[in-house]
């Protein structure tokens, strides 16, 4: 009797675990879906951003911060060191600039890549930006290479602080700095006249033809008293600086010194480089006013009349006309 009660609790509670009562099965019917309520993937929502949207408005709120910072960071330097803020200015403005020289020097350069065009094809305007960018360019090289020693960019500082006219560009002048500057170039110029007149006169006796010596003669004394020669009496001795005496071939290293401090390029070079330079220089110079013919000089903004003149020896709206 005991042997098969056992039996019956063995088998029952196998069925048990095998095949689950009513209960227990309305049990798990009624929490199946209660579990999937909890545990179900979730629902796609339209409040999320896109990863891209996320991206922007967070370089927006990052530029905004920035903006904010810089504001106040300007304001805290004009107040408290206005000296020092100037100059500051005055730098973050020349960097401003110069980035926009070389993208614009990039797409004048690209341009005469993809069309084949030569430098003297440009306009006046480009031909001036690529000629003076390349100036600009050369200074900071310069200047890159003094820095490399160790410690040597503190003395680049101070000699960019004490000699700002050779060694900086333009974009970094102080407006007071760009026309003193102006003025210190036209002052040069104008020390290396009576010199450049003193060549001249020594080499009439070397001219063989009678006429074009009694030109030259009538040009350097009106040139003397102060009387601007017309445009014929130059054109008449084109032959003079052609061949012998005064062709660039023929000068001699000091005249070609004192023409280069004229054009206000360094005369502190070998004789055939200062004659290479001049060729250079003044075949540039050529083929601007060729293009400034074209342009016309009424084209010609005050900015751009200035450093024109300042550049060519222009006084009182005179230049030698290039023949």
């Amino acid at each position: 009797m005991a042997l098969s009660r056992v039996c019956w609790a063995r088998a029952a509670l196998w069925g048990a675990a095998v095949t689950p009562g009513p209960y227990v099965t309305r049990k798990l019917q009624l929490a199946r879906p209660r579990a999937g309520l909890a545990w179900g993937a979730p629902r796609s929502s339209n409040l999320h951003l896109s990863p891209k949207a996320d991206v922007k408005s967070l370089i927006s709120y990052v530029v905004t911060k920035t903006k904010v910072i810089n504001g106040k960071y300007h304001r805290f330097l004009g107040r408290h060191f206005p000296r020092f803020y100037v100059l500051y200015t005055i730098f973050m403005k020349g960097l401003q600039m110069f980035w926009a020289d070389a993208k614009k020097a990039r797409r004048i350069k690209t341009y005469m890549w993809k069309h084949n065009v030569k430098f003297h094809q440009l306009s006046y305007r480009e031909m001036e930006h690529l000629r003076q960018f390349r100036r600009d360019v050369t200074k900071c090289l310069f200047l890159g290479i003094i820095s490399i020693p160790p410690f040597a960019n503190y003395l680049v500082f101070l000699l960019m602080y004490l000699f700002p006219r050779q060694l900086l560009i333009q974009h970094f002048w102080t407006p007071k700095q760009q026309i003193d500057f102006l003025d210190i170039y036209h002052a040069l110029r104008k020390q290396s006249h009576p010199e450049i007149l003193g060549y001249l006169e020594r080499v009439i006796p070397l001219v063989s033809d009678a006429g074009l010596r009694w030109h030259m003669t009538e040009l350097c004394t009106k040139i003397q008293h102060g009387t601007h020669p017309a445009i014929h009496d130059i054109l008449a001795l084109r032959e003079c600086f052609s061949n012998h005496p005064l062709g660039m071939n023929q000068l001699h290293a000091l005249q070609m010194k004192a023409l280069s401090r004229a054009m206000l390029l360094t005369p502190y070079l070998p004789s055939f480089l200062l004659r290479h330079r001049l060729k250079t220089h003044t075949t540039v110079i050529h083929q601007l006013d060729r293009a400034l013919a074209k342009l016309g000089i009424g084209h010609l903004t005050p900015q751009e009349v200035k450093s024109r003149g300042v550049e060519l020896g222009w006084e009182n709206g005179y230049r030698f006309p290039a023949a």
